[in-house]
């Protein structure tokens, strides 16, 4: 069976400038946020990334990673309006391609199925479609309905922050949701996903919990672990979002928000460095658990 673990540094040495870049989790829910961190250290630049976006896309925003941003929405939750991300569309720093949330899974799924696009209602009756330059299609039955012909959402890399994985690729996604990483995975040329624990094989150590894998591993190109590599994000059963760590980090984005005064704090030299500054790996695991 092949190997597929990695470092979290030579994951991101398989990413190049200008690719497309999804990222999974939802908000402040289950990102990869140590590899979010991980590309942030690195040179990489002119970025397309494609996510249902939280502070992922606000600090690669703020750190200058983002040419081009394809989102459904960019929040924090109880923080409405991400607000790096919220500097850096207000300055006209990036290019942005602006999606209802339906149209967005849409463009997965169609990537996913090989297909140039999906026809779909969501979006009709807005300014979404004129606003993206979004062609319409119409139905070839009797009905002749005409539709949003949606584009497929390729990305060149996906990332995945997952509760389990094994060396093969096989991961297991727990909690109340997974959102829709199953397509990020599945659109993506190449999916890395980093883990809170890495075993050697899944089924001789959570075999009760096979149906956690949502996505087979033949999408999985990479896996490394990472515990605590959500943070600042939630990653049900084990922790919940740090809202005194998003609360210091959108209070640093206030004039005059000088992302290179604070990055250390919110990114560090590495990321031990990182998770000692939040206070170590015990106190990200007691952060309690949103109830929703």
């Amino acid at each position: 069976m092949i190997d597929k673990r990695m470092t979290p540094a030579q994951i991101v040495a398989q990413l190049e400038d200008g690719m497309t870049v999804g990222i999974g989790g939802w908000g402040p829910r289950r990102k990869p946020m140590a590899l979010i961190r991980e590309i942030i250290r690195s040179d990489l630049k002119d970025l397309t990334i494609a996510a249902y976006g939280g502070a992922d896309v606000g600090m690669l925003c703020a750190a200058g990673k983002v040419k081009k941003l394809i989102f459904a929405f960019v929040s924090l939750d109880a923080i409405p309006l991400e607000p790096w991300f919220r500097k850096a569309r207000e300055a006209g720093q990036i290019e942005i391609f602006e999606l209802d949330e339906g149209m967005f899974q849409w463009g997965l799924k169609a990537a996913a199925f090989g297909l140039p696009f999906l026809p779909t209602r969501a979006g009709l009756g807005t300014d979404i479609a004129e606003l993206g330059g979004l062609k319409m299609v119409q139905s070839p039955y009797d009905d002749g309905e005409k539709l949003i012909a949606m584009p497929a959402i390729k990305l060149d890399a996906a990332l995945i922050h997952a509760n389990r994985s094994d060396h093969r690729g096989n991961v297991q996604l727990l909690g109340p949701d997974s959102y829709y990483d199953e397509w990020f995975a599945k659109a993506a040329a190449k999916t890395y996903v980093s883990c809170e624990e890495l075993v050697d094989k899944m089924e001789d150590h959570y075999p009760d919990d096979a149906k956690a894998n949502i996505f087979e591993r033949c999408f999985v190109t990479g896996v490394t672990e990472i515990p605590g590599g959500a943070h600042p994000s939630s990653m049900p059963p084990l922790y919940g979002p740090d809202m005194k760590a998003f609360k210091a980090y959108a209070g640093a984005a206030k004039d005059p928000g000088d992302w290179n005064a604070v990055a250390d704090k919110f990114v560090g030299a590495d990321e031990a460095d990182y998770l000692n500054k939040v206070g170590g790996k015990e106190a990200v695991m007691n952060v309690p658990l949103a109830i929703y």
